[in-house]
């Protein structure tokens, strides 16, 4: 058979450079010994999610920490299912999450290995197809999915490995005539690798995250070149990632199914292979049980949940890198002040089995970083969150800059030793503070003293009250009244002879709390009534007193 007639009949565009010509184009990159090239590699065809977000950080982490690049592919071969804005969604998702690219898909960087849409690398694939061809490693398949359905059925039923491959391979040795005479009818065909692998045959492999393991030579003829002429993903990500000179792919380990086939096409291709690292699945406990986390039963799959939510984006970051670094915990408790980029990750000490995820101990650790902010970086990142996912009266409370500033400050704890950690997530965190302004102020007013104690103690206040008071003051006049009422002045002596009071000073000072800020827990409540003011305190006494029933 004419190889090479039949590759200009199967591929006939007359515009393809030689594939030689390739290397020039996309030459290696000058970077130091040791540097890897990564990337991210979406496919825009949905959100992108938490799993996502976990190869990326391995992979920026790993570039950066190396002294190398970063970057981002669109893998669209598939435009039936692409979704419009979805690239915009996965840049803006990351950047969320403070993970830069270094070039890529609509990076204004200098893209020297571009494009990076792969509907854009059309002529690159098929030049390679056209190769492959004319060395008798690929070849045209005119089987309808009617008949491709049909032997799936049929090995369905004997219980055999899926796929095209061995007698199995109807097209693989049709004859010149048979290919010429289809087609000259016509027929739609797509390209297929002819594969020289042996399914008998194993070989050892070094994966960078889980070690040493088997892999089986690949049989299958896969698809390369559909019947639109766009390449499947195997073909196309082998090309790219040579072009674009990638030296460490990090992907989930759902992908080590597809690793022979891989593996096979570096070799036909003549590429030297990246290395692999295949990351354990996330896990979430379900009852008693650990299963994978599912776009369609678990919300915080999704990268939104967590924007929606508010936690804070380095919160996250740390969580995921405790999963993925067994160190990273004890270097980030040694340095809570240091950013995770000071960190010295390796994939080495990735984890080789399944990570199991805790929004629990995501939520202690937002805390923690929360209560490490200043009141403007704490102002800053709940503005940030009410501007795009917050109530119209959420976005007005951040009107007033030094109002909403000295309230976070004492929230939080600024200032104090040891820093209050009440806030865990922006939405939260908003929530709690909604006493502090008028429109978003909804007491509960659930006093544990009869109405006509509650009366007293409330008026009894408000006729001592000066916002002038230290707090020393101020609590000598909570003794005072609590004194003139019946009340233990003193903790201690109430607990002495708790028959003698009608309660102790901190009883009465929940009834003052619950009337302020319509709970009986709060920060410092001689500070919060400085921060409302004194006539907005006094109504909210009022209007307490004139509530109870």
């Amino acid at each position: 058979m004419d190889l090479k007639k039949l590759a200009c009949s199967l591929i006939p565009d007359g515009d393809l450079l030689p594939t030689e010509e390739y290397e020039k184009i996309y030459p290696p990159r000058d970077l130091k010994k040791g540097a890897e090239v990564t990337r991210l590699a979406p496919s825009p065809t949905g959100f992108i999610h938490l799993g996502n977000l976990y190869s990326a950080l391995a992979d920026e982490r790993t570039a950066h920490t190396t002294g190398g690049v970063f970057y981002l592919r669109i893998e669209d071969t598939d435009e039936k299912r692409k979704v419009d804005g979805a690239v915009e969604s996965v840049i803006r998702s990351l950047d969320y999450f403070g993970i830069k690219f270094d070039e890529g898909a609509e990076m204004d960087a200098p893209n020297l290995y571009a494009p990076y849409y792969q509907r854009q690398r059309a002529k690159i694939y098929r030049a390679f197809a056209k190769k492959l061809i004319e060395e008798g490693l690929a070849y045209p398949c005119f089987c309808t999915e009617e008949e491709l359905e049909k032997v799936r059925e049929e090995q369905n039923a004997q219980k055999l490995v899926t796929g095209y491959y061995g007698v199995y391979a109807k097209c693989r040795n049709l004859t010149e005539e048979q290919i010429y005479k289809n087609l000259s009818e016509g027929k739609p065909f797509v390209i297929r690798l002819k594969s020289q692998g042996d399914v008998n045959i194993k070989h050892a492999f070094r994966d960078e995250i889980k070690g040493e393991i088997t892999v089986t030579e690949n049989d299958q003829d896969v698809v390369i070149l559909k019947s639109d002429g766009i390449p499947t993903y195997h073909f196309a990500h082998a090309i790219d990632d040579h072009f674009m000179r990638t030296t460490l792919v990090i992907r989930g380990e759902e992908w080590l199914s597809s690793l022979p086939v891989h593996l096979e096409l570096f070799k036909v291709l003549g590429f030297q292979t990246p290395r692999y690292g295949h990351t354990p699945s996330l896990l979430k406990m379900d009852g008693g049980t650990k299963r994978k986390l599912s776009k369609r039963k678990d919300p915080e799959l999704s990268l939104d949940y967590y924007r929606k939510a508010g936690y804070y984006p380095d919160a996250v970051i740390k969580y995921l890198l405790t999963i993925l670094n067994s160190n990273f915990e004890e270097w980030s408790l040694k340095n809570p002040q240091k950013s995770w980029r000071e960190f010295g990750f390796r994939v080495d000490k990735m984890g080789k089995s399944g990570a199991l995820f805790d929004l629990d101990k995501l939520s202690d650790i937002s805390k923690n970083e929360i209560a490490l902010l200043t009141p403007e970086e704490v102002c800053a990142f709940l503005k940030g969150w009410a501007e795009e996912f917050g109530s119209p009266s959420d976005r007005r409370r951040f009107d007033d800059q030094t109002y909403i500033i000295k309230v976070l400050a004492l929230v939080t704890g600024f200032g104090l030793k040891k820093r209050r950690k009440d806030i865990e997530r922006a939405e939260q965190g908003i929530r709690l503070i909604d006493y502090f302004f008028d429109d978003t102020f909804t007491p509960d007013y659930s006093f544990r003293q009869p109405a006509e104690t509650v009366r007293e103690i409330l008026g009894s206040f408000a006729r001592k009250y000066d916002p002038a008071d230290d707090n020393q003051t101020w609590f000598e006049k909570v003794k005072e009244v609590a004194r003139a009422l019946g009340f233990a002045a003193e903790t201690s002596e109430y607990k002495q002879n708790p028959s003698a009071y009608k309660g102790s000073v901190s009883d009465v000072a929940e009834v003052l709390r619950i009337a302020i800020t319509g709970s009986p827990n709060s920060p410092d409540l001689c500070s919060i009534m400085k921060i409302l003011g004194k006539e907005r305190s006094l109504t909210r006494l009022a209007a307490a007193a004139q509530a109870v029933k």
